[in-house]
């Protein structure tokens, strides 16, 4: 397994700094999480520094992970007295339950803040879907999006149509994962720059994973007739596999094959099928997949 994943740029520190100083001006807080990822994409800095402000966890990218799976991490939350909404902020599904929520809250101010307009804080770690949420809930292209992390610069505010304010941040991730899993969960899902790992290892970790939990999807979408297991021949070596490892190259060995990601010599281009399984996970194109469940957190 890949070893100490880590990604603090500067401007995470600053981030960090930048919610320390606003929180205290708004009513509740938006955490934007990745449904393939729900605990791997929840901050524990994040955690922390919001306390006991109104939480809402907005579950994003419904639309990539298991649809069942979503069902279970949304009951999983709510047990913890988290209000939680499935969102898919591509199609807007999820915004409409969002604004009832914050309009609840709303309702629950008293004193001085109840005469301000209501004022909420978009937070989340990177590339999770921030700036289309924001989007969303303003009806217009208010900020940037991309599918890299790190897009969203500084702090924004923002006049939603209802008169609500509402604060964006950049993403901000922690200085150390505690787990390598939780490194490599994120990296899976492009909150961790590519630029900074190993990607044909990276994608080897994940074709490990889909060809336990999604061998079905995995054949189905490069057209394996079948995927390897443990004491069988290396297609490369010839020798017995016996490792994780040595299972999950083989098939990416099978998968590259089909896609025709060969160099001179019909070597494997480990570097181009690794980044090609990457980027079909990210967008969906393997299918609908949830990296963790509830039980397993």
């Amino acid at each position: 397994m890949i070893q100490n994943i880590n990604w603090y740029p500067g401007h995470m520190k600053k981030t960090r700094e930048l919610i320390q100083e606003n929180l205290k001006m708004v009513d509740a807080v938006v955490e934007v999480v990745d449904a393939r990822i729900p605990v791997s994409s929840r901050n524990p800095i994040i955690d922390e520094l919001i306390s006991r402000k109104p939480r809402i966890i907005a579950l994003n990218k419904s639309d990539l992970a298991d649809a069942k799976a979503n069902k279970a991490w949304a009951q999983f939350f709510r047990a913890k007295a988290l209000e939680t909404v499935i969102m898919n902020c591509n199609s807007g599904e999820g915004t409409k339950e969002i604004f009832q929520k914050l309009a609840e809250l709303d309702k629950k101010r008293t004193g001085s803040a109840a005469a301000r307009p209501f004022r909420l804080m978009i937070v989340g770690v990177p590339n999770v879907g921030k700036s289309s949420l924001i989007n969303r809930m303003t009806g217009k292209k208010s900020t940037q999006t991309g599918n890299k992390p790190g897009v969203t610069k500084g702090k924004q505010w923002l006049r939603l149509e209802n008169g609500m304010q509402l604060l964006d941040t950049p993403g901000i991730l922690w200085p150390k994962f505690e787990d390598p899993e939780v490194g490599l969960n994120l990296a899976f899902c492009g909150s961790i720059k590519d630029e900074i790992l190993d990607v044909p290892e990276l994608a080897m970790e994940l074709i490990a994973y889909l060809s336990e939990q999604y061998p079905e999807l995995l054949q189905e979408r490069y057209k394996l007739d079948c995927l390897y297991e443990e004491g069988e021949e290396s297609p490369e070596t010839g020798w017995p596999m016996e490792t994780r490892q040595e299972i999950a190259l083989a098939n990416m060995h099978d998968m590259a094959i089909k896609r025709g990601c060969i160099l001179p010599g019909k070597r494997i281009d480990y570097e181009r099928i690794g980044k090609l399984v990457l980027d079909e996970f990210r967008g969906g194109k393997i299918g609908r997949i949830t990296l963790e469940l509830p039980a397993e957190e």
